[in-house]
């Protein structure tokens, strides 16, 4: 009896596990974001507009239609994110979309979205992508114009410009409003308050001068 309980509790747990999603389901066909004003109270997202007022610009946007300014990163990289105030018809729909330019040898560094998986579509260039699951193995693949690469929920992932000439382009679709995102270096070296010295030093085999002149470079 006490196999068949344990049998139906792991059942159970599989179809709520099953059910999951990155972002709540909406309760409406759409929830047109309010841009205007301050809200007055606290939502886990923008609250909406009267449906009435709703219009075909709500769902369109041309935030993407222009390059980013890739020198404001030291990676030699930008990202430009559609939101509530660029593409308020987007709010409560469970996804974001990004255009990434990358300089000549630039990189998106090692990082991860807790909230959400990625799919990345390269339009321009040749990019080195790859992630890296919790067995510790690497999974990378060159992307030319045209081709996608998935990168998991949560996992560690990278996307690095192979050409030291020519800069790259790709547009990135993710499965969340606030997919988050963290990078590793300026997570573990540059947090605030920092982490202490000696856990970096400890966790990576490094001395603190190393840990000093990693944090200069990082916020240089």
């Amino acid at each position: 009896m006490r196999t068949i309980a344990k049998l139906h509790f792991l059942v159970g747990l599989a179809l709520l596990l099953g059910q999951a999603a990155s972002d709540p389901e909406p309760l409406q066909d759409y929830c047109i974001a309010n841009t205007v004003g301050p809200q007055s109270i606290h939502m886990n997202g923008p609250s909406c507009i009267d449906p009435r007022l709703a219009s075909p610009s709500h769902f369109a946007t041309s935030a993407l239609s222009k390059s980013g300014n890739t020198n404001t990163t030291p990676f030699g990289f930008n990202i430009i994110l559609t939101n509530s105030s660029n593409l308020p018809g987007f709010n409560t729909q469970g996804l974001t979309m990004a255009r990434l330019d990358i300089s000549p040898d630039g990189l998106v560094p090692p990082h991860s979205h807790p909230r959400a998986s990625e799919v990345t579509i390269c339009l321009k260039g040749e990019l080195l992508v790859g992630f890296v699951d919790t067995t510790n193995r690497l999974y990378a693949q060159r992307l030319r114009p045209g081709e996608s690469f998935v990168f998991p929920k949560g996992l560690i992932h990278f996307i690095y410009n192979l050409s030291p000439a020519h800069s790259a382009v790709a547009v990135s679709g993710l499965n969340s409003q606030n997919p988050g995102a963290q990078l590793m270096a300026v997570a573990a070296f540059i947090s605030s308050p920092p982490l202490p010295d000696e856990v970096l030093e400890k966790a990576f085999k490094i001395h603190g001068q190393d840990v000093a002149r990693i944090r200069r470079n990082l916020e240089g």
